[in-house]
């Protein structure tokens, strides 16, 4: 009887490493693709004035597919429109003034961030691409990322080894280098997570060599909005030096010779015109090769058969101005540049075409990750797990308004720092160093064209926007001085 129990304990001991590691193999793989200024209504999976363009001419059929299988958030939102800052809030679910990054600046990755908590859950980590926050990753077993915002053509990289010059079309390479560690170095024991990390379409949009003639002969239709004068708001929209028309340079921005340029004889609207076509069209075929990138990993994903039990996840940085107000560029807390696209599709678990109409924020991705792994978040993240969204609950507490601050001023294209919240109807906005405040109803004035701040019908409105603008930054611990 004795030697009975003591066979019987042997076994249970020595089975507990095969349990855990069977439970890891359950654990889902996460494949995050990150792209940079991807507008979403520069995809046909968001509704747009640009959409029956997009879909016609192909444009994002691998990322449109993406959305049709998994869940598309409608109202998906950054909490400061610029790059590195964007970054870092994703990296630890922490607004910018509380994880340090609220401008280009050196990211602390001593902090908690979600990589470093799944590789100690037992996953396997990658992040291949754009990193843009001065600092080495940490909490990634394999890395290899651009400097700074890195080139289009044949760009360097830094490695943990030195940095690495390799040949080729930058969303080419990117792929190419995520998907050989995923076939050559990933541990198929574990869970992995892969972080792809594209430069595209960011400035100043250099498209593939295939895709250089592409859209050629054709037309782009315009926004509403393309000329807009900026009346009916606070000063601070016209003080901008974003516009299309006055700013965005001929050589650089639109690979053109002033002096040809000049014999065009153009004036008023029709440079605008003239300007807007050349910039979409380069934006847009740098789009092209980051969806097919989207198809690539896709098709490795089902080929390996790892499809059945990997998230896949797609979204940029922030949004961007495509034309709307006579833009580029993003920062604003206006629509464009405060939406995100977010997709996400996970195989047992999302509904194919469910699109949550919940506020969801960047600083929710990190909670998500670490709930998807079977974590639970340090009480530091500020942001709130997405995972009952796309089981498709609908939580009663669901948060009521989301908080946006953008800090770099002054700076590049002159737009002010301001504040704000947003919920499903208002949207509040602080230009606090001149003391301009907007109020806009976004279900009479979607396009945002006429602040009703000063308007006596929103004055009730207005108290109540203001007070909780007060209490989510109290809730968030940020100061009340938004200038500190």
């Amino acid at each position: 009887m004795k030697h009975i129990f003591l066979i019987l304990s042997l076994v249970a001991l020595l089975s507990v490493p095969l349990t855990l590691r069977a439970a890891e193999r359950t654990k889902p793989n996460i494949v995050f693709i990150f792209s940079d200024d991807h507008a979403g209504q520069a995809t046909g999976a968001y509704p747009s004035w640009l959409k029956s363009f997009i879909e016609t001419q192909k444009v994002t059929p691998n990322i449109d597919r993406l959305a049709k299988d998994g869940v598309v958030f409608e109202n998906s939102f950054c909490g400061n429109s610029i790059c590195a800052p964007s970054r870092a809030t994703i990296l630890t679910g922490k607004h910018s003034y509380s994880n340090g990054v609220t401008r280009w600046q050196e990211f602390n990755g001593a902090q908690a961030t979600f990589p470093k908590l799944l590789q100690k859950a037992g996953y396997q980590t990658a992040i291949v691409g754009k990193w843009h926050l001065v600092s080495q990753p940490t909490g990634f077993d394999f890395w290899r990322i651009l400097p700074g915002q890195g080139a289009y053509y044949n760009p360097e990289f830094i490695t943990p080894t030195g940095r690495q010059r390799i040949q080729g079309y930058v969303t080419e390479v990117i792929t190419d280098t995520a998907l050989e560690w995923l076939e050559k170095a990933h541990d198929a024991t574990k869970p992995f997570l892969l972080m792809i990390h594209h430069k595209a379409p960011h400035r100043n949009w250099g498209p593939a060599p295939q895709y250089a003639k592409w859209l050629d002969d054709v037309t782009i239709p315009e926004p509403p909005t393309l000329f807009d004068d900026y009346t009916g708001r606070t000063p601070s929209a016209a003080k901008n030096e974003m516009e299309i028309g006055r700013h965005m340079t001929l050589k650089s921005d639109l690979k053109t010779d002033p002096a040809e340029f000049q014999k065009l004889g153009l004036t008023g609207k029709e440079t605008v015109s003239w300007k807007y076509q050349r910039y979409m069209k380069d934006y847009l075929r740098c789009v092209k090769s980051v969806d097919d990138s989207v198809g690539r990993v896709r098709d490795h994903l089902k080929r390996t058969g790892l499809d059945q039990n990997t998230v896949v996840i797609y979204c940029s940085d922030q949004g961007f101005y495509l034309g709307e107000h006579g833009w580029f560029d993003k920062r604003w807390m206006y629509e464009e540049s405060l939406r995100m696209p977010l997709i996400v599709s996970w195989p047992g678990v999302t509904k194919p075409g469910e699109r949550p109409a919940q506020l969801v924020q960047n600083i929710d991705y990190a909670p998500t990750f670490v709930d998807m792994a079977g974590l639970a978040a340090p009480e530091e993240m500020q942001g709130v797990s997405l995972v009952p969204l796309l089981r498709g609950e609908k939580p009663a507490n669901w948060r009521k308004s989301i908080y946006y601050h953008y800090y770099d001023c002054p700076s590049e294209h002159r737009v002010e720092c301001h504040e704000g919240v947003r919920t499903e109807q208002y949207k509040l906005i602080s230009f606090y160093r001149p003391g301009d405040w907007e109020l806009y109803d976004l279900a009479k004035d979607p396009r945002e064209m006429h602040s009703v701040h000063a308007d006596p019908a929103y004055a009730e409105v207005l108290s109540q926007m203001k007070d909780e603008l007060t209490q989510v930054k109290r809730q968030y611990g940020l100061p009340a001085d938004p200038a500190k």
